[in-house]
């Protein structure tokens, strides 16, 4: 089959869709920003990365606190995480405005998202200029799951959890399994 060549741009997908909290550094007041732009980079340590434009008002917060957390929401929360990603956090109080109930974690400033299953504080490493993105490398200190999401044998049960992804600007959720790493080994 023929190939066609497609303009220079941000061709991988699927990724994953988060929401990151933050908090500002001499007060409490919290932000919540969508993400797209995001992924596990290392897995020992374990370490993640988000990239944000430094314009946004969560960078200035992540920046000056060095945590964040990155919080795994349901396709149940699509219109939320959507409308987090179209205001602006300078303007409203998004845990409020949204109705997020804001946790504290257990291991940096920033707070847990409640409503999302999965949540996963990490400590700033590194921030890499890229270009219109400034990539956050954030070391995992604590992972937590509400209950429902864990499966018999202690992994997520992403059928519970009901993650969706970013697709060239569209939202999509996760079809069925169809194999596992090795399975082709067999």
């Amino acid at each position: 089959m023929p190939k066609s060549d497609i303009p220079t741009g941000t061709g991988l997908f699927p990724i994953p869709v988060v929401l990151i909290s933050c908090i500002e550094k001499d007060c409490e007041r919290a932000n919540i920003i969508t993400i797209a732009w995001c992924g596990i980079i290392c897995s020992e340590p374990p370490s993640v990365a988000a990239s944000i434009r430094p314009s946004r008002h969560s960078y200035k917060m992540i920046k000056s606190t060095g945590d964040f957390v990155m919080n795994i929401p349901t396709k149940s929360l699509i219109d939320k995480v959507d409308q987090c990603g179209l205001r602006s956090g300078k303007e409203i109080d998004k845990f409020k405005e949204f109705g997020f109930t804001r946790v504290a974690s257990a291991k940096v400033r920033s707070p847990m998202i409640q409503e999302c299953p999965v949540n996963i504080e990490c400590v700033v490493k590194d921030i890499v200029k890229l270009g219109a993105h400034d990539m956050f490398i954030g070391e995992v200190l604590a992972i937590h799951a509400d209950t429902e999401a864990i499966d018999m044998d202690g992994h997520f049960d992403y059928a519970r959890i009901q993650p969706f992804v970013y697709n060239q600007g569209e939202y999509w959720d996760l079809g069925k399994k169809i194999g596992f790493y090795g399975f082709s080994a067999k």
